[in-house]
């Protein structure tokens, strides 16, 4: 193959696969490596699929010799707050330990670029009820978010003393799902809150919990920053065409800039499908900041990032529209009863 390639690690998973995707309609050859702890192979569309695990640096280093990958985009990572809380080496083996194999492999294979799938959970608890910018101290206060700052820190260190230039993306709340319906979050036990909701929809949770009513928000429940992962899924996009025509390394957040209260996503998940589920009110969980909204100034300028889906109502729409599709028994996912 004479063009270049792309490694995509975790992309069987929720958000590699709609990024996948998105890279295979623009004719990049792509190379899924992914142990499907929590993907699917249904759910990698284009390219050739590896089933193997980031940690197996023979595995790795292979793949960067036999196809000319000149990126890595990577997103394999285990992702569960309170999980993380309980099992911190769980999360320090696979996020942090095998990220800095995987680095390894891409400096002695001399990968130029890498692609980062970081998380808000780095700010931990911003003192400040206002929108978090990328300079803003870092202070996680779980094994998730610790994890993955720590790996940001590996690939800082690592493009100073070589050639290798990255784009550290910082997540805010993903949700949606592909309007065509080839992808959407099957992850079974999801914690989403969006996920949650239209399993209660469709009848597979028997209610919906809110964690919380005394915040001081305008209606006393959590607000955050909701992004469709289409439009996440394009950031990536751009990330790679930035990084392929010579951008800096450079760390960013993914958000839309504003807010929703968990009232306002169960209202507008009851509005679009007509079910009112149950929901229940429950105490405060550990952790969990009033309010987490990017400033999301820097990756419009950097990557010439423009949302296509800012809007709540079509952002639940193609999460209960992929919803729909699982109980019909017409995608694709190890579904819980």
């Amino acid at each position: 193959m004479s063009n270049p390639a792309i490694l995509v690690t975790g992309g069987a998973g929720y958000i590699g696969s709609h990024v996948v995707k998105q890279l295979g309609e623009q004719g990049e050859t792509i190379i899924v490596l992914d142990n499907l702890s929590k993907g699917f192979p249904e759910a990698v569309t284009h390219g050739q699929l590896v089933i193997g695990d980031t940690g197996d640096r023979e595995l790795v280093s292979r793949l960067l010799t036999e196809y000319p990958v000149d990126t890595i985009m990577h997103f394999a990572a285990h992702t569960v707050v309170p999980e993380s809380i309980a099992n911190p080496l769980k999360y320090y083996g696979n996020n942090t330990c095998n990220t800095r194999n995987l680095l390894e492999c891409a400096q002695q294979a001399g990968v130029r670029h890498f692609i980062f799938s970081s998380t808000a959970a780095v700010y931990g608890m911003p003192e400040e009820n206002k929108p978090v910018s990328e300079d803003t101290p870092a202070s996680p206060i779980n094994a998730y978010g610790t994890s993955k700052l720590m790996s940001e820190w590996m690939l800082r260190d690592l493009s100073a003393i070589s050639d290798l230039r990255h784009v550290s993306l910082r997540y805010f709340n993903v949700t949606g799902a592909d309007p065509e319906g080839r992808v959407g979050q099957s992850t079974p036990d999801a914690t989403l809150l969006t996920k949650v909701a239209c399993e209660a929809v469709v009848g597979k949770r028997s209610h919906v919990s809110i964690f919380g009513t005394d915040y001081p928000t305008p209606d006393g429940t959590g607000v955050r920053d909701y992004i469709h992962v289409m439009d996440l899924a394009d950031a990536h996009v751009r990330a790679l065409r930035y990084l392929r025509a010579g951008g800096k390394s450079v760390t960013l957040n993914c958000g839309y800039g504003h807010g929703y209260s968990v009232r306002e996503i169960l209202a507008m998940v009851r509005e679009v499908s007509g079910v009112d589920f149950p929901i229940r009110e429950e105490a405060r969980r550990p952790g969990d900041p009033a309010s987490l909204i990017a400033a999301a100034d820097r990756i419009r300028e950097v990557l010439g990032w423009q949302p296509r889906y800012d809007d709540l109502y079509r952002m639940m729409e193609t999460s209960l529209n992929w919803e729909y599709k699982l109980a019909a028994g017409e995608g694709y996912g190890r579904q819980s009863a």
